[in-house]
This record gives structure tokens, C-alpha cells and sequence, in this order.
């Protein structure tokens, strides 16, 4: 019987089956799918003039890099094919954006202010970056990455070309509510969004109905001696124009076929992972 559920569920991320390209497109609601990347999409340095600058050295912070889709227009309608395949079995409706549903948290109650001890901004250029990506999404050109899926540990999300360190890789996203609303749900990729003084105030992401391939991506063993090791992007929470919002980061060069894992107690150690990989 576990044969023929893991194979089962194998066979239903696979791109291809029963998903043509334009049920991908669709479904990813793509605006516009050129043949070739724009290369000036793919530089991830911004090309600016040079100006004279004064003798002093100032520590320069890093900024945010934009992931660099696959050159190749069927490779990437692949790695789309995957995600689109591992929703639709789950029955999750994707979404690159925070969902407010009327009966759960108002977008009212997600300000970065209520946060506990504060919260760090992104910087402008680091916004320009994320909403660059978002540009390239709406086109179809995604993160070379795909959902893969792992008898042992279900759903993962592999690297299926180069990352450069501090690449930005997805948004964290899905149904906003209030944490004291979740405390007994059933859903196993609940994401802190907003952290307040207050308890009734804090928010989580919920990417049971709604979600993108931030929801696939695999969790490190924090019993593990070897389970940092395996670490090779996080999640950052960030206040983008006084809201709340949780970004997915590599951490480290990732090379292509590699797994990626994140810590899930980067804030609060309340994740059960004594039983992870």
C-alpha cells in the first residue's frame, strides 16, 4: 500500500501529466512568455554610471540579488510544471501575495509597528529587487527551482541550475490570521508573520488553501549536529511600506540538484523537527 501511495503522489508532481503548456500558463495566470529571458532582466548587479567617489571607505551593505531564471523557455515551463502539479494535489490555489479572507485578520492588523521589539525595513533598493522578480514571474520566468517529491520526506524544492548567495528566491505567502486562531490547525507550514507584545494581535501565514513553492521548501533537524550543515537559505521578515512580510533568502552559493532547507525555528523554537531528516 505505501508503494503505490508514494509512487502515487511521485506520479502527481511530475510535470507533464495532464498539465500542457497552456494549463501552466493559465494557471500561473502568465502575462506574457517571451522565448528568450531578457538578458537585462538577468544581470545581478544594476548597471549604474560611474560617479567619482570620495577616498573614504564605507562599509558597503549587502544588498539583495534577483534570482536568474533558466534560458531556456521549456526548461522553465518544467520547473513551473512541477509547482503547479504539486498545488494542484494538494488542493492549493497559487498565490504570490498575502490573502485576507473576511472572518480571519484584517490587513488592518498587519502593521510592522505592533511587532515585538521592532522591525527591520527593506531598504529601497532591496524592494526594487523583489518587485524586479515579481516583473518576471508575472512573465513567466521563474527561480530555477522545482518541487520534487520524496517518499521519506514528502514534498521538496530543488535547485535545478546555480543561486548566488543572498538571492532572493520566493515571498512567503498564503491566508493571514491570527495565531490564537490556529492553535489547534492540522496545517504543517504555518509561518510567523507578525510577532507582538500581545498574543491576540499576532499573525501567521497559512498556505493551506492558498501558497507558492515557499511552502515546499524543507525544514533542518535542529537535534541534528549535521541538520545546520544542510541549511542553505532562510527566512526574513521584513516591514515593506508598514506591513509584514516574510522573504526567502539563500544563504549560500546553491548548486544545481540541491536541496534546499531552511531553519524553521529561525525566531521562535516551537517547531517540532526531532524527527526530520
Amino acid at each position: 500500500f505505501f508503494f503505490f501511495f508514494s509512487n502515487f503522489w511521485r506520479l502527481s508532481a511530475c510535470p507533464g501529466l495532464g498539465l500542457s503548456q497552456q494549463k501552466i500558463l493559465h494557471f500561473f495566470r502568465i502575462e506574457k512568455q517571451n522565448d528568450r529571458t531578457e538578458k537585462s532582466e538577468l544581470n545581478q548587479e544594476s548597471r549604474k554610471p560611474r560617479r567619482r567617489r570620495p577616498l573614504t571607505v564605507k562599509k558597503r551593505k549587502r544588498r539583495l540579488l534577483p534570482f536568474v531564471p533558466s534560458e531556456d523557455p521549456d526548461q522553465r515551463l518544467k520547473q513551473l510544471g512541477t509547482l503547479a502539479s504539486a498545488l494542484t494535489a494538494l488542493g492549493i490555489n497559487y498565490s504570490d501575495d498575502l490573502i485576507y479572507v473576511p472572518g480571519m485578520a484584517p490587513r488592518s492588523a498587519n502593521q510592522s509597528e505592533f511587532e515585538k521589539g521592532g522591525m527591520q525595513v527593506l531598504l529601497k533598493e532591496d524592494l526594487e529587487t523583489v518587485e524586479q522578480c515579481r516583473a518576471m514571474r508575472k512573465r513567466g520566468e521563474c527561480p530555477p527551482l522545482v518541487v520534487v517529491f520524496d517518499p521519506l520526506e514528502g514534498y521538496t524544492v530543488e535547485a535545478d541550475g546555480p543561486i548566488k548567495d543572498f538571492t532572493f528566491l520566493a515571498e512567503y505567502t498564503g491566508d493571514v490570521d491570527y495565531l490564537k486562531n490556529r492553535e489547534n490547525d492540522d496545517c504543517d507550514s504555518i509561518m510567523t508573520l507578525l510577532l507582538s507584545e500581545d498574543p491576540s494581535k499576532t499573525l501567521v501565514i497559512c498556505p493551506d488553501k492558498y501558497g507558492n513553492l515557499s511552502r515546499f521548501i524543507s525544514g533542518i533537524n535542529n537535534h541534528n549536529r549535521y541538520g545546520k550543515k544542510k541549511q542553505n537559505c532562510k527566512c526574513v521578515r521584513y516591514s515593506i511600506d508598514g506591513e509584514c512580510r516574510v522573504l526567502l533568502v539563500a544563504t549560500r552559493d546553491i548548486a544545481k540538484g540541491e536541496r534546499l532547507y531552511y531553519d524553521y525555528n529561525g525566531y521562535e523554537h516551537e517547531y517540532p523537527t526531532h524527527h526530520f531528516l
